[in-house]
Parts: C-alpha cells; structure tokens; sequence
C-alpha cells in the first residue's frame, strides 16, 4: 500500500486560494484526502482543478472564530472526522519594531498566531482517533531576520505552539509538527516583497543568494517542495514523527553561506 495514500481522510486546510496552500490542497486531494480549504478570498467556482479533485472551499478568517468554527464544521460532517488540519494561511510585515503600530502587531499575530490556535482548538475535538496537524511556519521562526522582526516572532511562536500542542496531545495520538519553508516562488507575499523593493530583479538574486542550496541551483523553491513534506506529515509514513520543525529553506537557517568562488 502507498504509504502515502489518503484514502479516506479528510483534510482541512487554510489558505488555499494561492501558493503553499492551494498546492497543499491539490497534493493532499490527489492522494486521496477529502479536502476543505478556507480563504479570505477564496477560489472560484470556475477553478476547474479545484472542481475536478472536488476540494470544496469557503471564505474563512482565521481569525474570526465563527468562521473557523464553520469551517472546522463542514469538514467534519463530510465523515465524521477530521484527520488532517494544514494550518497555512498567513501574512508578511517586513517594519522595524518603532515602525510597527498596534494594529500591525495584532494583524501579524492575529493571522500568524491566532489563527492556528483557533483552527487546532476546533479540530482537536474531531480527531479523537488520532491526526495530524501541520503548522506552516517559516525559516523566520528558527532563527531572527533583521528586516521583519515581528514577523520573524509571530513564526518563532508558532514553533512553541507546535511543540507544546505535541506535547499534550501525545496521548490522543494526534501528532503535531511544523513546516518551515524559505524563499518560496510564485506566491502572492513573495511577489508582493520582491515588487516593494523598488528592484525586484535584484531582490529575486539577492533573495535566492542568501540560501546556499537555492543559489546552487539558481532559484526558489517551488511550492509542490513545500507541499511534499506536508503529504509526508499527513501521511501514515510520519506516525511516529511529533513536536518536529522540518526547514525546507535551501539552508538559510544554517547560518552564512559559503562565499561564491571564481573558477579557474
């Protein structure tokens, strides 16, 4: 049997209408899960990749409970049951902190943060056969980033609750990890920053510079990269896998990466 396989399961994802999240759905949907996606703005009805792996998506603010609740709901009536909750929506602030007003700092915290708290709150009462719940956070979270600082704290955060939910709900066998991803291509907060440099062509270099694989290979890192370790954590080939921080950063949380020397 593909260890893989999903057959079965029903999934709750956030985030879904760009980027990690709708590859995450497409993924888990593809090797069998029943998905629910939310979004803030969620996909069309006329999203025929959507429509033909039957995900079903409906508006959500992950930081409005009802929403969540209404959410969390409407998987669990499909069976039952919730077996997967992919915790991915979330926002960028690149400020320093003097700059940062209350209102940023409850926006960030609010997506980053609240949002998967209420999400894993709801979904913890469905999987009491066990599930997996995984919390896409971000390379910020291993180590500090000078030009997003409270970003950087909303993700670090999000590791703590990942490895204290892990923790306390070891004995209803509900495992729960974290997917830290780097400069990931083609989503909506990449692109956003790369154009708000001013010089997103450079920004694009230095971006990809600044992790040694990536810049090995002369690029990001593609969504499905992100997307393949989430379908490992759902996955009954991760069973004994909890409380874990996977960095899919091309080894920018290592630290400096080696100078680029000429060849001769």
């Amino acid at each position: 049997m593909n260890a893989n396989s999903l057959s079965g399961k029903t999934a709750v994802v956030t985030g879904t209408a760009s980027g990690i999240g709708r590859s995450v759905a497409i993924m888990l949907a593809n090797n069998g899960a029943k998905v629910f996606g939310g979004d803030i703005a969620p996909t069309s009805g006329d999203d025929t990749t959507f429509t033909d792996l039957n995900i079903t998506t409906t508006n959500c603010d992950v930081t409005a409970e009802q929403d969540v609740i209404r959410l969390i709901e409407m998987a669990a009536d499909h069976s039952g049951k919730i077996d997967i909750l992919v915790n991915n929506a979330g926002v960028g602030m690149v400020k320093q902190i003097p700059d940062v007003s209350e209102e940023d700092w409850d926006y960030c915290m609010g997506v980053n943060l609240k949002g998967p708290f209420l999400c894993s709150k709801h979904a913890i009462s469905y999987m009491s056969d066990g599930g997996s719940i995984i919390n896409i956070s971000s390379n910020a979270g291993l180590l500090p980033r000078a030009h997003d600082p409270i970003y950087s704290t909303s993700k670090g955060a999000l590791i703590a609750l990942t490895r204290s939910l892990a923790l306390c709900h070891s004995t209803d066998q509900i495992r729960v990890n974290a997917v830290c991803p780097g400069p990931v291509g083609d989503t909506v907060m990449m692109d956003q920053g790369l154009q708000e440099t001013g010089d997103p062509v450079a920004a694009y270099q230095a971006t990809v510079d600044a992790s040694p694989i990536a810049r090995a290979a002369g690029r990001m890192i593609h969504v499905d990269e992100i997307a393949s370790a989430v379908l490992y954590l759902a996955g009954d080939s991760s069973r004994m896998v909890t409380g874990t921080s996977i960095a899919i950063d091309g080894g920018k949380s290592l630290g400096v990466p080696p100078a680029i020397v000429a060849s001769h």
